[in-house]
């Protein structure tokens, strides 16, 4: 499952658990396409919980949008990561070293809090 909540006019806040399909990666990219196309030196908080690797029809309907995904990606000024698994965290930071300009940081998933803090910090 795959939800989109729009917290206000800078803030999207994501959660990932189980497994995606096509229909699922199809609905949750277009609501995400929408919400985020909004948004200004937005922040982002997302949440992956139990993660399962999607379906190869959701990885492939993602590659096919990821022209609009890159492009929306400079919407955002911070993303928080949230999960219980390491290798994720590492990643995501990772990623955050590859756009100037936007900064990612990983939290387990019991620090919510300061997630959002570090989201509503000084920049």
């Amino acid at each position: 499952m795959f939800t989109i909540k729009k917290i206000d006019d800078q803030q999207l806040n994501l959660e990932l658990s189980g497994k995606l399909d096509t229909e699922e990666m199809k609905l949750a990219l277009d609501q995400f396409i929408e919400l985020a196309d909004q948004i200004n030196q937005g922040k982002m908080l997302y949440r992956i919980i139990d993660i399962h690797l999607p379906s190869l029809g959701a990885i492939l309907h993602k590659f096919s949008r990821l022209p609009s995904l890159l492009g929306l990606i400079n919407n955002f000024d911070r993303i928080t990561i949230l999960s219980d698994k390491l290798w994720l965290q590492q990643a995501a930071e990772i990623e955050g070293k590859l756009f100037p300009g936007l900064k990612i940081k990983a939290f387990n998933l019991d620090q919510q809090n300061e997630a959002q803090a570090w989201l509503n910090a000084d920049k």
